[in-house]
């Protein structure tokens, strides 16, 4: 007699897309989860004040449309992750084009690893000069991981290419800064998903990300000036060498607890 799978290994799973004018890139973004080997139990497409046909389209695909007045991606994202009620929330943008593998993938990992709350997928670019696109996807990405990492102490995640557990995302809501359109959002959920969770890199979920944020230089340099402001936003509570201790002290703390003691009551390394 078969036995039924436990709850826990069938978590239910939310997609979260932050939308403002992008109706034709959503419908494509749309179409490619609905062709996914695993599909989501509920997509929530974030309408951040689009005049355009955007919440048309996501309603048309089957998707929930939550409205969001305050402008912003930080905002945007974060009212999308307190409507999802799925166990597990990936998030990518308007413009992404995910693998048909994609949702599979993040479900596959986390049930692989019930101690890691976070993983970060990579990128390949899907548009722009087509000799240049990995190239450049992997110049971008590594740009950003070594901007990222010695400011956090560990591995940004990337909100193109993102999944984690809502339990996390409950335990950071309140702290995220979630209303300041000029944050790099991205950043800021590194910082506090990395104080009390694992983040790791999961590169066999691959995501189709665009260009056009790097179309311009003024963009590009935008994008950076948010980076370097949410880096400091953080500070003195999370200068480098003081974010580096206390994390350090709290891994440590935290492996001694795991590790089994000997008849003797010594801790076995």
């Amino acid at each position: 007699m078969n036995r039924p799978t436990p709850a826990a290994d069938r978590p239910t799973i939310s997609v979260v897309i932050p939308v403002k004018n992008d109706a034709r890139l959503l419908a494509r973004c749309l179409a490619a989860l609905a062709a996914q080997t695993v599909t989501a139990d509920e997509i929530i497409v974030v309408d951040n004040g689009s005049t355009d046909a955007s919440a048309t389209v996501a309603l048309e695909a089957g998707a929930v449309v939550v409205p969001c007045a305050h402008l912003g991606i930080p905002a945007a994202a974060a009212t999308g992750y307190d409507a999802a009620s799925g166990d597990l929330i990936l998030r990518l943008d308007a413009d992404c084009i995910p693998e048909a593998t994609w949702i599979a993938e993040m479900r596959a990992a986390f049930a692989a690893r019930a101690d890691v709350s976070v993983f970060t997928g990579g990128a390949r670019f899907i548009d722009g000069p087509s000799a240049l696109r990995t190239l450049l996807a992997a110049v971008y990405l590594a740009t950003y991981t070594a901007f990222g990492a010695p400011a956090l102490g560990h591995l940004p995640v990337f909100g193109s290419n993102l999944g984690f557990r809502r339990s996390a995302w409950r335990s950071i809501r309140t702290t995220a800064h979630r209303s300041d359109a000029e944050l790099h959002d991205d950043l800021d959920l590194s910082y506090h998903f990395g104080e009390h969770h694992r983040i790791r890199a999961l590169p066999a979920a691959r995501m189709g990300i665009s260009m056009r944020p790097f179309a311009s230089g003024r963009g590009f340099a935008r994008r950076m000036w948010r980076g370097v402001r949410t880096v400091v936003v953080h500070w003195p509570a999370d200068l480098p060498p003081v974010r580096w201790q206390r994390l350090l002290r709290r891994r440590l703390r935290h492996h001694g607890a795991a590790l089994p003691a000997t008849p003797s009551g010594r801790v076995r390394r």
